[in-house]
């Protein structure tokens, strides 16, 4: 039992940075993560070579059997579903570097939603985890050459979604400060002036908290949603204040309305312009961050 712990210990913010990657939710990564630590310690351990590829095989195996009950939950969502943002990306990252395991952006994840789960899980194993074919074979009970097919299709399709380079962080957050900047003084102009033609703003709010049902299309209409959020919000008399922080890797807002986290703001840039915006009000993907802040 002893070995186990300390294995559990050693990777436990890989195993975490796993399950997040697969299912999008840092509270259920922690839930999958436990749960498998239980059902290994509940085994003989003598019969355990290697506790830690058994754990990473007993993690995915869960998170396969929750994704079919999740995606199945997210038909019936109410708006656009987005992942659970997160702060802490670094604690979730792989041991080795790879090219993709910094990346914990919305882009990516929102990309992996698409996936198939087997698709997903060969991917993130192989081009994030560095993890053999071999092992991937035997984890999800296929074969090498199918595992590598499977971890090809995901390939392309994230090459297709991702951004070929992040944007300096810089760039990012001086193009967030006037964001806000814009959005506070109800000047529409500047605002889209900050914005790609084609700017698509997602709001989570899963039917808790009043956001958009679907995705909001253009410069001028999501202009004209962000100046009319913050100006009812203003007419309520409630106060904001402002956290700049970084999410999933990427600079951002944590913002409160009287005392209480209200949502998160994120934003993929192309070029120098605003190209997807991420609002995230649903509270119940907001413990994580809530909690760094003392809420």
């Amino acid at each position: 039992m002893k070995k186990l712990e300390d294995t559990l210990t050693a990777c436990r913010g890989r195993l975490l940075g796993l399950a997040y990657r697969m299912l999008g939710s840092h509270a259920d990564a922690e839930d999958i993560v436990q749960d498998a630590y239980l059902r290994v310690s509940a085994r003989e351990q003598s019969g355990i070579r290697d506790p830690e590829a058994f754990l990473f095989t007993t993690v995915t195996r869960l998170c396969l059997d929750q994704l079919k009950s999740a995606r199945a939950r997210r038909e019936v969502y109410v708006g656009p579903w987005l992942p659970e943002p997160v702060i802490d990306s670094e604690s979730l990252s792989p041991e080795r570097a790879t090219e993709l395991s910094d990346d914990l952006s919305f882009a990516l994840l929102l990309t992996l939603e698409k996936l198939s789960a087997a698709e997903r899980a060969a991917f993130i194993l192989h081009d994030v985890f560095d993890t053999s074919f071999k092992q991937i074979a035997e984890t999800l009970g296929k074969s090498e050459a199918a595992c590598r097919q499977l971890a090809a299709r995901a390939r392309r399709a994230v090459k297709t979604e991702r951004p070929n380079e992040a944007a300096a962080p810089e760039l990012h957050r001086t193009l967030l400060t006037k964001f806000a900047e814009a959005v506070a003084t109800g000047d529409t102009s500047r605002l889209r002036a900050l914005l790609a033609a084609d700017v698509v703003s997602y709001s989570d709010g899963g039917g808790r908290r009043v956001a958009a049902l679907n995705p909001v299309v253009g410069a001028e209409k999501v202009a004209r949603f962000f100046v009319g959020l913050f100006r009812k919000h203003k007419a309520r008399g409630r106060h904001s204040r402002f956290h700049l922080a970084t999410l999933n890797g990427l600079p951002g807002f944590v913002t409160y309305a009287d005392g209480e986290l209200d949502h998160t703001l994120s934003v993929d840039l192309k070029g120098e312009r605003i190209s997807r915006i991420y609002l995230v009000r649903n509270p119940e993907k907001l413990g994580a961050v809530g909690s760094l802040y003392g809420t």
